[in-house]
């Protein structure tokens, strides 16, 4: 991803509907490897029961691993995100907050894998967590990858 596209990404992922509309709050690591995500416990975003929504809960982890893939992997690849499971393990009240990570490790990994393979689709898990540190839902994504 280019330098320009990076920035904009940086600048517009907090006002675009689907995040900016759950109240989520996106901060990006400078080497775009990280991402920190929170999202308040608000009246657009809470359930029947006054906890957090699940859809809310799943948005605030959509997009950031294939995006972080994207722009670490660079335009020789094609990232897309594939499957997804969320596992609800209490409720959500409060402040929640999401940690993405991505390593120089992982990245060698997936290049190394499609030497060889036409596709590879690793799996990614995230926890969100209340303020306490409990974790309220674990999500697994699953990416596609391959080369242009």
């Amino acid at each position: 991803m280019s330098s320009f596209k990076q920035r904009l990404m940086l600048r517009l992922v907090n006002i675009w509907p689907p995040i900016a509309g759950a109240g989520i709050r996106v901060r990006w690591g400078t080497d775009m490897k990280s991402a920190d995500v929170e999202m308040k416990l608000r009246a657009w975003n809470k359930n029947f029961v006054g906890t957090h929504y699940g859809g809310s809960l799943y948005s605030m982890t959509d997009p950031f691993y294939m995006l972080m893939l994207m722009s670490n992997l660079g335009s020789g690849y094609i990232v897309w995100d594939k499957a997804a499971n969320i596992r609800f393990r209490k409720p959500g009240k409060g402040k929640v907050r999401a940690e993405f990570r991505l390593t120089d490790a992982q990245l060698d990994d997936i290049r190394e894998q499609l030497k060889t393979l036409p596709k590879y689709e690793p799996t990614f898990t995230v926890e969100v967590k209340d303020e306490a540190g409990d974790v309220v839902a674990e999500v697994q994504k699953v990416l596609h990858i391959r080369k242009k």
